[in-house]
């Protein structure tokens, strides 16, 4: 029997955090609980944003797919966690690390790729306010989702088409909470010389290519906001990215802390647990952000919940 065969039969050991009975119980209550605050956060704001015409702009178009996407960035990985937890089993199958790795390189490409859409859009509002309704309009929005999407598909396919030809022998444990790229490569013993050279490549331009995009836009805003005359000129045009660059930072930062640690320590734990910064942690953060530093999101979820008391309970029919 073939490696390849063995790995599809056994699948992979998730070792997740920490394998103290003890904790176990703690840890199955915090992760389900920030799960459910990030669904229902980021479910919220969606909700506001399609029932208030107010927030119907290029913007808050961007702001809720990207909470769409952040809902399906903590789906891929915290579910299957929590079931590992609960059943005190840390298998995970073949087709299922296979499936759960393409969703999270679609997921964390979107949410990077939405990221850099929403800092052009800052951009052209800060800078161009006069053209913004003739740039932003309708059709650029919609193809510039869909060209997020198309990218990301293609980019997460190919890593899993790489992936796919890799055989695994007896080494299948991953010191992670989920199949990580990195982890799932090394693990192999055939030749990742190609996995590794798409790793670099892609790494190169669909991450530092963004970033350096996302600069760049707010290089300019700073430019501008700093031409403004009068202090409440620019305290507006900053309020109005900053929570932007607040979600930005602390998906960056913590991006670059996975990779950093991961390249000066061994210690795979310190690697996983600062992977759960980006993938549950700023999920769950951002609809705060943009609730919190946002008077409009804060009306429009105001509005929402007070409509969703006025209809109360809905009585059984007869």
């Amino acid at each position: 029997m073939g490696p390849g065969n063995v790995t599809r039969l056994l699948g992979f050991f998730l070792l997740g955090f920490s394998e103290q009975p003890g904790l176990q119980p703690f840890m199955f209550g915090l992760f389900l609980s920030m799960y459910l605050t990030t669904v229902l956060g980021n479910l919220l704001i969606i909700l506001a944003i399609i029932s208030d015409s107010h927030l119907h702009t290029p913007m808050y178009f961007f702001l809720s797919n990207l909470s769409f996407v952040d809902i399906c960035f903590t789906s891929t990985t915290v579910p299957k966690m929590l079931v590992n937890i609960y059943t005190q089993n840390k298998v995970i199958t073949y087709a299922g690390c296979i499936t759960q790795l393409y969703f999270l390189l679609l997921s964390s490409g979107l949410d990077i790729f939405l990221l850099t859409v929403m800092a052009y859009d800052r951009y052209v509002a800060i800078c161009y306010p006069l053209h913004y309704t003739v740039i932003m309009n309708p059709r650029l929005c919609g193809i510039l989702v869909l060209t997020c999407w198309i990218v990301g598909v293609l980019s997460s396919l190919l890593h899993t088409f790489v992936a796919l030809r890799l055989s695994f022998c007896n080494n299948l444990e991953i010191p992670h909470f989920f199949c990580e790229l990195n982890q799932v490569v090394h693990s192999a013993c055939s030749d990742t010389f190609l996995n590794d050279l798409v790793i670099y490549i892609t790494a190169m331009v669909l991450v530092v290519g963004p970033l350096a995009g996302i600069l760049y836009s707010y290089s300019k805003i700073v430019a501008s906001i700093c031409a403004i005359s009068s202090a409440q000129g620019k305290y507006k045009a900053f309020s109005t990215c900053a929570s932007h660059l607040s979600v930005v930072s602390l998906f960056y930062c913590t991006l670059l802390g996975v990779y950093l640690s991961s390249a000066v320590t061994q210690n795979s734990h310190s690697t996983a647990t600062a992977s759960l910064m980006y993938t549950v942690v700023t999920p769950m953060l951002n609809p705060f952000i943009y609730s919190l530093r946002n008077k409009d999101i804060k009306g429009a979820l105001k509005r929402l919940l007070s409509r969703v008391k006025q209809r109360g309970p809905i009585d059984p029919p007869g």
